[in-house]
C-alpha cells in the first residue's frame, strides 16, 4: 500500500526522495565526484558542525554520525522500499543483472560526495545495521536493502525490532507512585547522568541496590521519568550465550535506546555462579547507553563497575499510608490496630494494595468480619510465599498451659513476646530506632538437652504473637560451596524479615561454633560464614530463635549478640508428673495411671510424649484404654532407641 506522504512529509523524507531519484535517474546532469577523494571528512563524526535534529532522517544523521553520501544511501534504499520508480530507475542502471534494489556501485556512481569508506564494516551504514548487504558477486554488485526498524523511524511508524522482542519487553508501569524513599535514590541516580542528554554514550550503569524488587523496579521507572525516556527491561539469565547472539544483542539494543530514547533495566535475581556473572559482564562491555542494574543486596554482583545507589525498603510511614489508601475506610475501623501490621509486615507497595484488595473483598462478602483480623490473615497467608521452599512451616499448637519449666524460664519466655509485642512503641515512638541502628530484632537461643520443650517454647511463642512458624535445620544451610551459605542465609532472613514470622533455627552450633585459627582457605571462609551471620544477625528486625544442645561450643562473639538466652533444664520428678498428666489429650481413654509411679522415669518431656503415643497405639490396636502395661512396653523401646536401660529404681512398683 502507498504510505501516507503526509506523514513523509512530516519527517522531511519527500524532498529527499526526489533530489535521490534525481541522481540516480541522471535528471540532474551533474557527474558525481570520486570516491576515492572522500570528501566531507567521511573518516570523522566531528568534522561536520552538530545542529538541531528536526526530522527523524535528520535524527538519523546526528544520532549515528552519517556523512551526506551516506545519508543519500539510506535514502536511496528508503524510496526502492517505499516507490516503485525507484526500482525501475535501479533497474535501469543495473546493467546486465537489472536489478531492482540498489547496490553500492550504483550508489557510488550516481550519488553527490561519494566515498569508499562508506562501505566499510567500522562504518554507520553496516556497523549499525542500518542496511543490510545482500547476497551477490561482489561488493559494490550486492543488492541493499534498508533496515525495517529503519525504515519504519523516517516513516514516524512506532515500532520495534522484532530480534529485540523476545529478550527485551517495555516496563510494565507500577501499580503504584514513587514514595518518598523511591524518590530519593532516583533524584540521585538521575543527577549522576545529568547534563549528558546530547551525549549518552559511555556512560557508567546505575546499581540500584536493595532487598527487593519491586522497589528497584519504581526507582527504575522514577529515574527515567526524570530523564524522559521510555524505561524496558531484560531479565539477566535471558543474555545469549553465544558470542555472536549475544554482541547482537547489544548492537541492536544501543541502537534501539538512540532511536527510541530508552534505558534498559537489567533484573539480575536469577543470576547465580561464576559463569552467569561473566555472561552478563560480557554483555555490558558491548552497551555504551545508559543502562541500570538492579542487584540484590549481599550479592556478589555488587561489585560491578558502576554509580551504586542504595535503594531502601518503604518506611513504616510510608507502609502505613499505603494500607490507609489501600484499605479505605476499613482501615479506621481497626482502632489503631492497623500499626501493628504496618510493623510486623514489611510489604512493598504491589503487596500492600493486593493485601488491601483481597481484605475489602472478603469484608464485602463477610460484613460481620473484624477488619483487622481479616487483615492479619491476609497477610499471613501472602507472606508465606516469601519463605516457601526455604525453611518448613510449623503449625503452632501448643499453648502457654502445655510448658512445664520453672518460673524464671516461663517469665523469661513472656518477655520475650512483649518485646515483640511493644517494638513498634519502643523503637518508633519513643525513638530507640533512631539512636541504635542494630539489634532492633528480638533474638533468643533456647540452650539444653533433647526433648527439655525448646521446640514447643518456640511454638508457644508463635502462637501468643500470632505469627507463622519456621523450622531452618542449619546443617542443611551449610554448604560446602564457598559463599553459597551466606546467599542461603540471606535468603532466609530476608524472608523472614518480610513475613513476620518468628524463625527456629536447629542445631545453631552446627554454624554459630567458635571460630577456629586459620590454617588453610577452608578455615578462613568457614569464619567467614560465621562473621556474615553474626553481622546479619545484628542487622535482622524480626524475630529468631535459635537452639543448641552445647551451648558452650558457640562463639562468645555470638551469644554477645543475642538479647535473650533461655536454659531448658531436664525436669525434676514433679515437673515429670506435671508433664504425664497433660500429655495424654482429654477424649484419649486412661485406666488408672499412677503418675507418681510414671514421674520415676528419668527423661525428659519429648521422650515422655513419644512413650505416650506408642502406648496410645498399642492400647488402641487392643481396643483398651491406655494402662500402665502399655506405657511400660513403649517406654522399653523408647529406650531402647536412646540406647539407655530401663533400671529397677525407674519403675520400681508398677513394672
Amino acid at each position: 500500500m502507498k504510505p501516507t506522504w503526509e506523514e513523509s512529509n512530516q519527517h522531511g523524507l519527500s524532498e529527499s526522495l526526489d533530489r535521490v531519484f534525481a541522481a540516480v535517474s541522471r535528471r540532474d546532469g551533474n557527474p558525481p565526484d570520486s570516491p576515492l577523494s572522500d570528501p566531507g571528512g567521511a573518516g570523522s563524526e566531528s568534522s561536520r558542525e552538530a545542529k538541531p535534529a528536526t526530522t527523524a532522517l535528520e535524527q538519523l544523521e546526528r544520532l549515528f554520525g552519517l556523512t551526506p553520501f551516506e545519508r543519500d544511501v539510506l535514502v536511496l534504499c528508503a524510496g526502492a522500499e517505499l516507490e516503485q520508480r525507484f526500482a525501475e530507475a535501479c533497474a535501469a542502471e543495473g546493467g546486465a543483472a537489472r536489478s531492482a534494489w540498489p547496490t553500492f556501485g550504483l550508489a557510488l556512481s550516481a550519488l553527490a560526495d561519494p566515498h569508499w569508506s562508506a562501505i566499510s564494516r567500522d562504518r554507520p551504514l553496516r556497523s549499525w545495521k542500518l542496511v543490510e548487504l545482500g547476497a551477490g558477486d561482489s561488493l559494490l554488485r550486492s543488492p541493499l536493502r534498508i533496515d525495517e526498524r529503519i525504515l519504519h523511524f523516517l516513516l514516524g511508524v512506532p515500532a520495534t525490532d522484532e530480534r529485540l522482542e523476545a529478550f527485551i519487553r517495555p516496563m510494565s508501569p507500577s501499580v503504584a507512585c514513587a514514595t518518598a524513599t523511591h524518590s530519593e535514590s532516583a533524584v540521585l541516580a538521575a543527577q549522576n547522568w545529568a547534563g549528558t542528554s546530547n551525549n549518552l554514550r559511555g556512560l557508567k550503569p546505575v546499581l540500584l541496590v536493595g532487598r527487593r524488587s519491586f522497589d528497584q523496579r519504581v526507582v527504575a521507572q522514577e529515574i527515567c521519568r526524570l530523564l524522559g525516556v521510555q524505561p524496558y527491561v531484560l531479565r539477566a539469565t535471558d543474555i545469549p550465550a553465544g558470542v555472536a547472539e549475544r554482541a547482537q544483542l547489544a548492537r541492536l539494543w544501543n541502537r534501539e535506546a538512540l532511536l527510541a530514547g530508552a534505558v534498559l533495566s537489567i533484573q539480575t535475581d536469577d543470576v547465580e555462579g561464576p559463569e552467569a556473572s561473566r555472561q552478563l559482564r560480557a554483555f555490558l562491555d558491548g552497551i555504551f547507553v545508559p543502562l541500570i542494574l538492579e542487584i540484590r543486596e549481599g550479592s556478589t554482583l555488587e561489585q560491578f563497575d558502576g554509580f551504586r545507589v542504595d535503594v531502601p525498603s518503604l518506611v513504616e510511614l510510608e507502609r502505613k499510608v499505603l494500607w490507609m489508601e489501600s484499605l479505605g475506610p476499613l482501615a479506621s475501623q481497626m482502632n489503631g490496630a492497623l500499626d501493628r501490621i504496618v510493623e510486623c509486615f514489611h510489604f512493598d507497595a504491589a503487596e500492600i494494595r493486593l493485601a488491601g484488595a483481597m481484605v475489602r473483598d472478603a469484608a464485602a462478602h463477610r460484613a460481620e468480619a473484624d477488619p483487622y483480623r481479616l487483615t492479619w490473615e491476609v497477610c499471613r497467608t501472602q507472606a508465606r510465599r516469601s519463605l516457601e521452599n526455604l525453611a518448613q512451616r510449623i503449625e503452632p499448637k501448643a499453648g502457654w498451659q502445655d510448658l512445664v519449666l520453672p518460673a524464671l524460664q516461663v517469665e523469661t519466655l513472656r518477655q520475650i513476646v512483649g518485646h515483640v509485642r511493644q517494638r513498634s512503641v519502643v523503637h518508633s515512638r519513643w525513638g530507640f530506632s533512631d539512636k541504635y541502628a542494630r539489634g532492633l530484632g528480638v533474638t533468643a537461643l533456647f540452650a539444653g538437652s533433647s526433648g527439655t520443650g525448646k521446640t514447643m517454647a518456640a511454638e508457644v511463642i508463635a502462637r501468643a504473637l500470632d505469627f507463622d512458624l519456621y523450622h531452618v535445620d542449619l546443617a542443611s544451610v551449610v554448604s560446602k560451596y564457598i559463599g553459597e551459605t551466606e546467599k542461603n542465609l540471606r535468603r532466609i532472613f530476608d524472608g523472614a524479615e518480610e513475613s513476620g514470622a518468628v524463625l527456629l533455627f536447629d542445631e545453631a552450633d552446627a554454624i554459630f561454633g567458635k571460630r577456629s585459627e586459620v590454617r588453610d582457605s577452608h578455615d578462613r571462609y568457614a569464619n567467614l560464614e560465621i562473621s556474615y551471620l553474626l553481622q546479619r544477625m545484628e542487622s535482622y528486625h524480626g524475630v529468631a530463635i535459635l537452639t543448641t544442645n552445647m551451648k558452650h561450643a558457640l562463639d562468645n562473639a555470638f551469644l554477645r549478640r543475642i538479647r535473650f538466652i533461655v536454659q531448658f533444664p531436664l525436669p525434676d520428678a514433679a515437673q515429670r508428673r506435671l508433664i504425664w498428666q497433660r500429655v495424654f489429650p482429654p477424649a484419649a481413654p486412661v485406666s488408672d495411671l499412677d503418675y507418681n509411679r510414671l514421674s520415676q522415669l528419668n527423661i525428659p518431656g519429648g521422650i515422655i510424649r513419644n512413650i505416650a503415643t506408642h502406648a496410645a497405639f498399642q492400647a488402641a490396636e487392643e481396643g483398651a484404654a491406655i494402662g500402665m502395661t502399655h506405657i511400660l512396653r513403649a517406654a522399653r523401646v523408647e529406650y531402647a532407641k536412646i540406647d539407655r536401660p530401663l533400671t529397677a529404681t525407674e519403675t520400681g512398683g508398677w513394672a
